[in-house]
């Protein structure tokens, strides 16, 4: 006599731990990726020369979302070797400092043959799926066509230009750039700036992109 096969919901809660697990797993991994391109002279070693970080926007002097964010920018620069002036007028050098998020634009994604948590068997449907809660949700040709989403991405970005105070002279030039679903600035511009000193000041003129994980400079830059 030959063995039954598993019915369905059978398989869907064998599946269903590991579906999870997946989901979990994808939701604490995933990287924060920025191109980082820089432009600098030769730059002495860090020796304590001191730095005050000024907005390049006048507009946001003064206010408390521009200084924490400042405040990450001098915890960079402090961890290289150079220290924070009590004031503008007392620094060696000016970082002028700005960041930015756009208004966002629409992606359209399309999902063909069902592929997803299950491979081309199935999709997992999530909280309110295809078949409610924790379900399957088969996108294959026989059931109804490829799954078309769309979503929107917005691109976020942070200058950083370093100025010798005493003659004006321009030591350093870099940007971060990143797109991604998201639009907080208080997620994204800590990651950015993360970005940009990574292995700074680099490559005069070269652009890398800087992958970032968990808030830690985990991945050096590649082309």
């Amino acid at each position: 006599m030959l063995p039954s096969m598993p019915s369905l919901k059978t398989f869907t809660r064998a599946a269903l731990p590991v579906a999870l697990a997946i989901g979990l797993s994808a939701c604490t991994t995933t990287p924060f990726k920025a191109d980082v391109s820089r432009f600098a002279v030769p730059l002495p070693a860090p020796a304590g020369q001191t730095f005050a970080v000024v907005a390049e926007d006048p507009k946001l002097a003064g206010g408390l979302e521009f200084a924490t964010y400042a405040n990450a920018v001098a915890a960079e620069l402090t961890q290289l070797g150079y220290a924070r002036a009590a004031s503008p007028e007392n620094a060696d050098m000016l970082v002028r400092f700005d960041y930015r998020v756009d208004g966002g634009r629409e992606k359209v994604r399309t999902d063909f043959n069902g592929a997803g948590a299950f491979g081309p068997w199935g999709r997992w449907g999530g909280w309110g799926g295809r078949y409610g809660a924790w379900g399957l949700g088969f996108n294959d040709p026989f059931f109804g066509g490829p799954d078309v989403r769309s979503y929107t991405v917005y691109t976020s970005g942070v200058d950083v230009k370093i100025d010798r105070r005493a003659d004006g002279q321009r030591l350093f030039e870099g940007k971060a750039e990143a797109v991604s679903r998201s639009n907080r600035l208080p997620r994204l511009v800590p990651n950015l700036v993360d970005a940009l000193f990574t292995d700074f000041p680099g490559n005069s003129g070269e652009t890398v992109r800087i992958t970032i994980r968990d808030d830690e400079k985990t991945v050096r830059p590649t082309d």
